[in-house]
């Protein structure tokens, strides 16, 4: 079983603390940066970064949807940790000044893989398509905090 990772980032205007307030906003903020992949979104606890229980289904493709229950922690300043309680899904938000008034966000999800000829077609596919749902999710992060 190998492990999988998809990574995107984007530069986005507004400053890092701002835009790590939005990410970490799971009460109101982060619901409506959301693309249609996703649905059934519940803040179970918190809702407010670290300590948050956060639940949403992501339609990965038309036939693959995961039922995620994720755990949010903030190990390190600026970085938002999101633990998946159904699967071995990881996903980190970093969140870094890039100048005056803009932000680095990169988010990385990594899980362990399949096995055998399904596990190559999820190690070559998966990685590309997450990578496009979460570009979304950066670009509508990217317009919120632009308001």
């Amino acid at each position: 079983m190998a492990q999988v990772e998809a990574t995107t980032e984007r530069i986005v205007a507004g400053g890092a603390e701002a835009v790590f307030d939005a990410l970490a906003d799971y009460k109101d903020t982060r619901a409506k940066l959301l693309p249609g992949h996703f649905s059934e979104y519940q803040v179970r606890e918190g809702g407010d970064g670290e300590g948050t229980l956060v639940h949403w289904k992501l339609q990965a493709t038309s036939k693959r949807v995961r039922d995620c229950l994720l755990e949010v922690t903030e190990p390190t300043d600026g970085q938002l940790v999101e633990k998946d309680r159904n699967s071995s899904m990881v996903t980190t938000w970093t969140v870094t000044p890039a100048g005056e008034g803009r932000s680095r966000v990169v988010v990385t999800t990594v899980w362990n893989g399949a096995g055998g000829i399904g596990g190559f077609f999820e190690r070559t596919f998966a990685p590309k398509g997450l990578a496009r749902i979460y570009d979304e999710v950066l670009a509508n992060l990217a317009a919120e905090v632009g308001k």
